[in-house]
């Protein structure tokens, strides 16, 4: 029986090491697994930075590509999660005419409906800033399409896992390993 594939969230932290983006990355894409978003971040231990990775894969697949990483010389610990586990949200900013503001009240009730904000007017455009889930900034953008957009971008996903951070833990066993 053929196993199916779900939205993972790859966790992982290391050092602030050069080359260590492009060697996940590396690993990642030789398995044949498309990256939905990356981000990259500091994490709240110093001089620990963390990447989150969404990917579309099996459960098995998972386990295994998080053990891979694990080997890396300056990976300190990988981890995965399902959508269940976090608590994520992306960004997504619009760049629309001016001019369709102009046209009714459609436009403003729109950006009210949708939960996001305008964070800057000018003359030519206006640029809206929409936070949530992908389904909501996508539902937003589709919207906006059938009155005219000129640039739409999304970040990566941003991610706190429910449970309490698992490379806490992890650290806390090495040390007491290492002092016994």
């Amino acid at each position: 029986m053929e196993e199916t594939k779900r939205i993972h969230t790859l966790v992982i932290f290391s050092e602030n090491k050069m080359g260590i983006l492009a060697r996940i990355v590396g690993i990642i894409t030789r398995r044949h697994i498309n990256i939905k978003s990356i981000n990259s971040s500091p994490s709240s231990l110093e001089g620990i930075y963390r990447y989150t990775i969404v990917v579309n894969l099996t459960d098995e697949l998972s386990r295994k590509l998080v053990a891979q990483l694990d080997k890396q010389v300056d990976v300190l610990k990988a981890f995965s999660y399902t959508d269940d586990e976090l608590v994520y949200q992306e960004i997504a900013l619009y760049k629309i005419p001016s001019k369709i503001f102009y046209e009714g009240d459609s436009c403003e009730l729109l950006v009210r409906k949708h939960n996001a904000r305008i964070i800057s007017i000018e003359p030519e455009y206006i640029v809206i800033e929409k936070t949530g889930h992908h389904e909501e900034t996508e539902a937003l953008l589709n919207q906006l399409r059938e009155k005219g957009i000129y640039e739409f971008v999304r970040s990566g996903r941003v991610a706190i896992v429910k449970p309490m951070e698992r490379l806490n833990n992890y650290l806390a066993t090495i040390e007491r390993a290492a002092s016994v």
